[in-house]
């Protein structure tokens, strides 16, 4: 199968057709049976297309960025784990904790991590509350 862009002459109307081959078109062309749907000319023609082609340097970018965020993914997961493992969970209460931490001078152990919204991050900042945010993926074995 092969597609034409095909004008007509009479109408300028542009449209697209399939054709089982380019011998199928020039058969069709030379039988007078391709006719322009819009004013029923048959001076219809072909026009300048280009060619569909498969560009290589696309494919392998696209396999080289697919291997960069799979790099990414992999650090971002080393870093969640040491945060797991040094760091305690304080969930949806990170902004009241955080304050808690601040303003009593609590010494802890060990720092708190868990989820805010960014409102309230742009709060803590504003207090002085310094806080970093990283992208987190929910590991999906769990």
């Amino acid at each position: 199968m092969i597609k034409y862009k095909l004008i007509c002459k009479e109408c300028d109307l542009s449209f697209d057709s399939w054709f089982a081959s380019s011998q199928e078109y020039e058969k069709l062309k030379k039988n007078n049976f391709l006719v322009c749907h819009s004013c029923n000319s048959k001076k219809v023609e072909k026009t300048l297309m280009a060619p569909g082609l498969i560009n290589n340097y696309k494919i392998k970018n696209l396999d080289q960025k697919n291997i960069k965020l799979k790099k990414i993914n992999i650090k971002i997961k080393e870093y969640q784990r040491l945060i797991k493992d040094n760091f305690e969970f304080v969930g949806e209460n990170f902004a009241y904790e955080a304050r808690s931490i601040h303003y009593n001078k609590k010494k802890l152990e060990k720092g708190i991590y868990g989820s805010a919204t960014s409102d309230e991050i742009k709060e803590l900042k504003e207090e002085g509350i310094e806080t970093e945010t990283i992208p987190w993926i929910e590991d999906k074995n769990n």
